[in-house]
């Protein structure tokens, strides 16, 4: 019995790991977008985007709404990780809870 909860909390414990790795990435990237659409409101003209192996003259509006809109998405997925992070980590507290009670001498 004590050692399924020891497996469960390893598990969950993996869970973890992996989500907060997730999150630093989306982390980044929102650093990054908020970066880019910092510099694309300062330009007073159009810009031009990398698509592939090409530079695309676009206009300053549609990518403003692109970044934007990445950022809304971004803002969702880290909120999303956070709340797996909270449910998560109250389940590793609660087993490792169990596990220190049970593993107390009885009287």
């Amino acid at each position: 019995m004590e050692q399924n909860k020891i497996q469960e909390m390893q598990f969950f414990q993996e869970n973890l790991n992996a989500i907060l790795m997730q999150k630093r990435a989306f982390q980044m990237e929102l650093n990054e977008t908020i970066s880019s659409l910092g510099e694309v409101e300062k330009s007073s003209k159009d810009i031009y985007k990398i698509v592939g192996e090409l530079m695309i003259k676009v206009p300053k509006e549609k990518t403003v709404d692109e970044l934007k809109n990445k950022e809304k998405i971004i803002e969702m997925r880290l909120k999303k990780l956070e709340e797996q992070e909270e449910k998560i980590g109250s389940e590793v507290k609660k087993l490792r809870e169990e596990l220190i009670k049970s593993s107390k001498p009885k009287k």
